[in-house]
């Protein structure tokens, strides 16, 4: 009798699960999306458009293979927040504030600048996102924006991208497409809570001076050698 109550048990949690994700496109919109058609980038609320922004995906396409440099579509999630205190124009290498600060269009310049918001893929399809260092980040060079330019990243102007930062949190859906934005009404309220949130790692935030994390007995990984098949 037991085990036939285990058994049952284990189908009724199976099937939920697979409802679960089933519903996913539905139930839980992204907060997030992407459109490499548009090259625009549009945050969403209770299924509402609060802000659409020019963006530039990678210009060696849509993919996920190590050593592409391409721009990865599908589910994803907000992994970590690097910046929260960097300056407009502040210049990370390898996730850590330099100290330098670039105005836009700095001439011969394109590190990442201002904000990173690291993204880790949840399909198959983009498993590679994290270890790749797909990130959405501010660019100096945003004359090009609103073009394919990137190595694999999504870039942003410095104001743009540190809008978005403010407006999502750690564990926040993203979804990158092929297709066009789809047409949502405009937020004509705000809502008292985020509800596109799940329960994921502590926020992590740096220090502009010293690249320390906030978060008690934690560290941004600022310093260590990003993998092969990423890029900016």
């Amino acid at each position: 009798m037991f085990f036939r109550l285990s058994f049952l048990a284990c189908v009724v949690l199976a099937t939920a699960n697979v409802d679960l994700f089933a519903a996913s496109d539905t139930t839980i919109p992204p907060r997030v999306i992407i459109s490499v058609r548009d090259q625009k980038l549009m945050v969403i609320d209770h299924g509402q458009r609060v802000a659409v922004y020019p963006v530039s995906t990678s210009k060696f396409g849509i993919g996920d293979r190590w050593g592409s440099m391409t721009t990865p579509l599908g589910w994803l999630q907000v992994a970590e927040k690097i910046g929260d205190h960097a300056p407009t124009g502040a210049v990370f290498h390898k996730r850590r504030f330099t100290g330098e600060i670039l105005v836009p269009n700095a001439p011969g310049r394109d590190p990442i600048v201002t904000r990173i918001i690291w993204l880790r893929g949840l399909e198959r399809s983009n498993a590679n996102a994290f270890s790749r260092c797909i990130y959405i980040h501010g660019t100096p060079q945003e004359k090009i924006i609103g073009k394919p330019a990137s190595y694999g990243c999504v870039r942003m102007s410095s104001k743009d991208v540190a809008e978005v930062y403010a407006q999502i949190q750690i564990g926040a859906l993203v979804r990158i497409i092929p297709d066009s934005l789809p047409n949502l009404p405009k937020l004509k309220s705000n809502p008292s809570q985020d509800i596109f949130t799940a329960e994921t790692p502590q926020k992590r935030t740096l220090d502009s001076a010293t690249g320390k994390s906030s978060a008690p007995g934690k560290h941004v990984s600022s310093t260590a050698t990003p993998r092969r098949g990423g890029g900016a």
